[in-house]
């Protein structure tokens, strides 16, 4: 059997190390795309000594850098022939609105601005590996709408209504990615990882921050999260599901206004301005 080659965001943590565990246990070649070297390094090490696979690989990406972006891009495309699996994991919410170092909102920069950005720049190295692209979504893009007039939030910002309207923008993505590369070996999903107790609740305050405490004796821990994620990285036989969004390893539905297509296509046109 070859070995695959996966690369993923936001694996220093959370679901994302979890996710990265389970496919260093089961012979994947990795490239960890990390904000934080150090903290990446020490992954390296952690997975290597836990699962004896040496074929794991650091590389500097902030999603919230478009230029590391570009960079993480260009020594993939050096290094690699193709990618088998992509995923998309990195995301944060945050309490108030923040710009990213190219000025723009940053949740929307790092749940899907840079990941858009990545993909497409990868896109030659997937279609050669005949790739997945997996894209970490929530359930809670059914509370999200698209604000295409204000997508920077610039006239008002809700931390949990910008939010939704970005993991709303991981299913356009996907579906994007479906309809534009099937015919090319592409296959893209979405998926909600349900509501994990992982250091992603870290960043809120007061009312949020109690709220989140009351909650967490109720979440599924980062092993449990990681669970759909691993599914879609490594099940047989998903290419009649190309497009779509799961939960629980299983197809879900979606809320109806992520399944508009005029929004879906405005959303990729406007992330190549911003990006490419």
């Amino acid at each position: 059997m070859a070995i695959k080659t996966t690369v993923i965001t936001g694996a220093t943590s959370g679901i994302g190390k979890e996710t990265a565990l389970s496919l260093a246990r089961q012979g994947h070649s990795l490239y960890l795309l990390v904000r934080n070297t150090q903290k990446g390094d020490e992954l390296k090490t952690y997975l290597i000594n836990e699962t004896g696979n040496k074929e794991v690989h650091v590389i500097k990406c902030d999603l919230a850098d478009l230029q590391t972006v570009r960079d993480a891009a260009d020594e993939l495309s050096g290094k690699l022939f193709a990618i088998n699996t992509l995923i998309n994991n990195a995301g944060g919410i945050f309490a108030e609105r923040q710009a990213s170092k190219d000025g723009f909102e940053l949740t929307f920069t790092v749940n899907h601005l840079g990941h858009f950005l990545l993909t497409n720049l990868l896109m030659p190295l997937l279609q050669k590996g005949q790739a997945r692209i997996i894209n970490v979504s929530s359930e809670a893009h059914k509370r999200g709408t698209p604000q295409f007039d204000d997508l920077q939030c610039q006239q008002s910002y809700n931390a949990w209504k910008v939010y939704g309207m970005n993991k709303l923008f991981n299913i356009y993505f996907t579906q994007s990615l479906a309809s534009k590369f099937a015919n090319k070996g592409i296959l893209a999903f979405s998926l909600h990882p349900g509501v994990v107790n992982t250091h992603f609740w870290d960043n809120f305050k007061g009312l949020g921050k109690l709220m989140t405490t009351l909650i967490r004796p109720f979440m599924i821990n980062a092993q449990q999260g990681a669970a759909t994620t691993i599914f879609l990285a490594t099940a047989p036989r998903l290419d009649k599901y190309n497009g779509g969004y799961f939960k629980k390893k299983k197809i879900a539905k979606t809320s109806a206004i992520a399944t508009d297509t005029a929004a879906r296509d405005k959303l990729w046109a406007i992330s190549e301005q911003l990006s490419l």
